[in-house]
């Protein structure tokens, strides 16, 4: 897949690994150069009547100062932090210093006045110049490629930030429930009307019959069958 063809987060994702690659592998040159200009500096300086018990000082100092600026440098960039002009100063500055170290007894061999080089080592020169220019011209294209990789990235992060605006405002809330009322109770059924039977007649002699007026008896009291009910006398 091609990478301006890969999602947005993907290419993020890509050049942060790639300014971090950027950072290992300066730091790496810086560490391989400073290593082999090592001897050359350390000469340079016991052949100025500085004592070798600290003449190997000189280089570890230097190494050290340009591997700090060098390694802030990237890790500030990772943050979109720029650096101000000092630390440009401080790589040149470290740079140039080990070049000249390392030239010196190619421009001026020993034995020459100091001035306008008249007895130049051609190979020394070219030998003894190759490490600390790559260094410094590493830095400073270095420092471009995260500037152009911090640009890239925030284009690509403002269009996530589009994308996730855009979705956000077109998203469907669901429809709210209506509250619905609590069912209403049905009214309780009336009781239904008690069929009063007719009541029974009371049969006295063969003279008058009255209808009976007491209530009817539940069932356990009721008269047997047969049974005759007494006639109310008549009075006299």
């Amino acid at each position: 897949m091609n990478g301006r063809s890969a999602p947005p987060r993907v290419q993020i994702a890509a050049l942060n690994r790639l300014q971090s690659g950027l950072t290992t592998v300066l730091v790496l040159v810086a560490v391989v150069a400073l290593a082999f200009t090592a001897t050359n500096v350390t000469m340079f300086a016991i052949q100025h009547e500085v004592s070798p018990w600290i003449a190997w000082l000189l280089d570890p100092m230097v190494a050290v100062a340009l591997g700090a600026v060098l390694i802030v440098d990237g890790r500030l960039s990772e943050y979109g932090v720029t650096p101000s002009g000092w630390a440009s100063g401080l790589r040149w500055f470290a740079g140039l210093g080990t070049w000249v170290m390392n030239c010196w007894g190619s421009l001026w061999p020993e034995g020459s006045t100091f001035g306008v080089p008249r007895q130049v080592d051609p190979a020394g020169l070219v030998l003894h110049s190759i490490p600390p220019v790559l260094l410094i011209v590493l830095a400073e294209a270095i420092t471009h490629y995260r500037r152009a990789i911090l640009g890239k990235i925030a284009e690509l992060r403002a269009e996530v930030e589009a994308v996730g605006a855009q979705v956000e405002t077109s998203a469907v809330h669901p429809p709210s429930t209506p509250v619905t009322a609590p069912p209403t109770p049905a009214p309780a059924p009336e009781p239904a009307p008690v069929a009063v039977e007719p009541s029974p007649l009371v049969i006295c002699g063969g003279r008058k019959v009255f209808p009976s007026s007491s209530p009817r008896h539940p069932p356990a009291m009721r008269m047997t069958a047969g049974k005759r009910r007494s006639c109310p006398r008549k009075r006299r």
